[in-house]
């Protein structure tokens, strides 16, 4: 059953801001997040005793996996779309932990398409500055604006500015993943198989495996660069980067919810030779992730 909010209500005020939010569900539950259509439909299907409901578009969809509730939802692609709809939904869920699963791009050499990557800790590394020219070849950023990271030509890094309940605004590039479900992760990881070809029959070289540990980045824009991507491993010492999962990271720390990311290669970033892999093996890796994060749901404490 599809319960929509009603307009009017809206226009009242019941849900205007987040402290006044309407709880539409008070069961608590593990909210598991995808970007886009292909890396939820597994978790979809896993699901049982599912109810609907839409806030603002956005389709979240309570229920069961492997006996636990959850709320199941697409953020939509991008940081932007990622923070909003997390708020959306701390609003109007009760929500012990944020999971995200989904597909990215590989950026450690020593990791394959099918790998599923669960890092420790998440950084926005497209939040920078972009200096000016000052000689050939050398870029200086205002002297008033903060910066340790090395840049990629006029790119500089930065931190971010955070605010929450209690606490002094900060500056922050690291957002860390909660060390409880690191550990839940830990275990998984040591049991699970993953696909190896596509219903198409495009197989892999290497047999994908699960790797916690490390460091995942994320930004507005898709990466198809081999020099950006080994910039982004040598400075950030990144396993994977994405569109989402910072933002999510950022938004979980301000409202102190625990959270953890399931990212699956689809692709290597443009350390690959050729087209981008992302076209053949999204479906694969999505399949990936969602095995995992089901497993991982699976051996979440009562």
């Amino acid at each position: 059953m599809l319960k929509q909010l009603c307009c009017l209500a809206l226009l009242a005020g019941s849900i205007s801001t987040a402290s006044g939010a309407e709880m539409l569900d008070d069961t608590p539950r593990t909210a598991v997040m995808s970007a886009f259509a292909p890396e939820w439909v597994a978790l979809q299907a896993a699901m049982s005793d599912r109810e609907d409901f839409s806030v603002n578009g956005v389709t979240f969809a309570t229920g069961t996996i492997e006996g636990k509730p959850v709320v199941l939802f697409l953020t939509g692609v991008s940081m932007v779309n990622a923070a909003m709809n997390s708020q959306l939904l701390l609003d109007h869920f009760a929500v012990k932990n944020i999971v995200f699963s989904g597909i990215a791009g590989g950026v450690n050499p020593d990791r394959h398409i099918g790998d599923v990557i669960v890092p420790t800790q998440w950084g926005q590394y497209l939040d920078m500055i972009l200096a000016r020219e000052t000689a050939p070849g050398e870029f200086t950023p205002p002297s008033f604006l903060p910066h340790s990271l090395p840049n990629y030509g006029m790119m500089f890094p930065q931190d971010v500015t955070v605010t929450r309940e209690g606490s002094e605004p900060e500056n922050k590039f690291w957002f860390a993943v909660d060390p409880d479900l690191l550990k839940v992760a830990e275990g998984v990881a040591e049991s699970i198989s993953l696909k190896d070809c596509t219903p198409d029959n495009a197989c892999l070289t290497t047999a994908p495996k699960v790797y916690v540990g490390g460091n995942g980045v994320s930004g507005s824009a898709f990466v198809d660069n081999a020099e950006f991507r080994s910039y982004a491993f040598d400075t950030f010492d990144a396993q994977v980067l994405d569109m989402e999962s910072a933002a999510v990271a950022h938004v979980a720390y301000a409202n102190n919810v625990p959270f953890i990311a399931f990212r699956s290669l689809s692709d290597l970033a443009g350390g690959g030779e050729g087209e981008n892999e992302m076209g053949t093996f999204m479906g694969l890796a999505s399949d990936n992730s969602a095995a995992v994060v089901e497993a991982f749901i699976a051996a979440l404490p009562e």
